[in-house]
């Protein structure tokens, strides 16, 4: 048998990938936050879409807490890419914990790593990604985030594992 063949075929690889379902002991920072009647479609669950919503929040309320203003600020971050994998559904009433990690931290973007639980549950009903690229909010071009931001953006990927290296990507 070759490596290769040990270690499985690419499907079974993908499968297990899938497998790995992130705990709430995987983010360093958490954000409570309520499900609403609106949030459910007409299967009796929330939307896949507002789940990117959560993501959203969780990631700008942490930006708005550290420093960046997204009413005035010369500065404003924008989705550059997402991703969502879901394991279980939720509804209203639900309590969800957002937890936050940063995934990737480069001098003008920053991947988040978003999961969403189920209050008092250790297991992500769903977990993704979310990528946002700091621009002046005028131009439209890539900057790098401003103070107090920048700092709290490097605290939290040290927090996550990520270290200090702004281009350095660790798996978890």
């Amino acid at each position: 048998m070759t490596a290769d063949s040990t270690a499985g075929s690419s499907s079974e690889r993908a499968d297990t990938e899938r497998a790995v379902i992130p705990t709430l002991a995987d983010y360093p920072h958490h954000m409570a936050l309520q499900t609403r009647w609106m949030d459910n479609d007409i299967y009796g669950h929330v939307n896949n879409v507002t789940y990117y919503s959560y993501f959203d929040t969780v990631a700008n309320a942490w930006m708005v807490a550290h420093g960046l203003d997204i009413q005035d600020g010369p500065v404003i971050g924008v989705v550059a890419e997402s991703t969502c994998r879901y394991h279980r559904e939720i509804a209203f009433p639900d309590a969800l914990m957002l937890g936050l990690r940063i995934d990737k931290l480069g001098n003008r973007a920053v991947t988040w790593g978003i999961g969403i639980f189920r209050e008092g549950e250790s297991q992500a009903v769903a977990h993704g990604t979310f990528v946002h690229v700091f621009v002046g909010r005028d131009d439209r071009r890539p900057v790098v985030p401003p103070e107090p931001l920048a700092t709290a953006l490097k605290e939290l990927a040290e927090a996550s594992g990520r270290g200090s290296d702004p281009g350095r990507v660790t798996g978890r």
